[in-house]
């Protein structure tokens, strides 16, 4: 059975799109995919800088939603970026990406293709009650490769033990390595329309084909 998870009040009523698509599934976690690196490479590294050169990257479809609903939380976008924008401007300089493992991985793979926020947390580290809030004055944690990160006014993923990610960067609490055992797949949708249903699509089809993902549940909170 997935987590429970719920969207604030106070985030709907300063941002009434707040979605988020949810992806439970067990899995064993390997250091790399060949296959999906090569996919990642070929086809996804293209459509991002495509897309750049369409839109300029603070347009890409999601990430220009994603950026007005940071901006009415009270965080400045262009200083606290969206993961997925981070991502897409790694590519456009020619860095690439980091190689995690297999979810972590896939989880960049759905994000770069949708413009969505997307994170990836181990179930064995979190609460059974999640709620998606936003984040409270002077709240900080420890970030994935980070000093404490400033997650006051962030859109932030918190169960009763405190906070556990964000949109922007996650916290090492629940950080995915290869102990992980069950995964929770969260895609962050600021954005009317039907882009979030899609990108769950795929999602699962992601995580099924290049992380070994099974008995995967799937559904949107609004």
């Amino acid at each position: 059975m997935g987590k429970h998870l719920v969207i604030d009040g106070e985030m709907k009523d300063k941002w009434p799109d707040t979605r988020v698509g949810c992806l439970q599934y067990k899995v064993k976690v390997e250091a790399k995919n060949e296959e999906l690196w090569a996919y990642l490479k070929k086809d996804i590294f293209k459509k991002a800088k495509d897309d750049i050169f369409d839109y300029g990257v603070t347009e890409i479809p999601n990430i220009r939603e994603s950026r007005a609903a940071y901006r009415a939380f009270g965080k400045d976008p262009s200083r606290y970026r969206v993961s997925s924008e981070a991502l897409i401007r790694r590519i456009g300089q020619g860095k690439g990406l980091y190689q995690v493992n297999t979810v972590v991985d896939v989880n960049n793979l759905i994000s770069i293709q949708s413009g969505f926020s997307v994170g990836s947390y181990d179930t064995a580290r979190i609460g059974e009650e999640l709620t998606f809030r936003i984040g409270r004055e002077g709240e900080t944690y420890k970030g994935i490769g980070k000093d404490q990160v400033n997650i006051e006014h962030l859109p932030v993923l918190a169960d009763e033990a405190g906070a556990i990610g964000s949109s922007t960067s996650d916290s090492e609490r629940a950080m995915i390595t290869e102990e992980a055992q069950e995964v929770l797949t969260l895609i962050y949708s600021f954005s009317p329309g039907g882009d979030l249903e899609k990108a769950l699509e795929y999602g699962k089809e992601y995580l099924e084909k290049y992380a070994g993902a099974s008995d995967v549940e799937s559904w949107i909170v609004e």
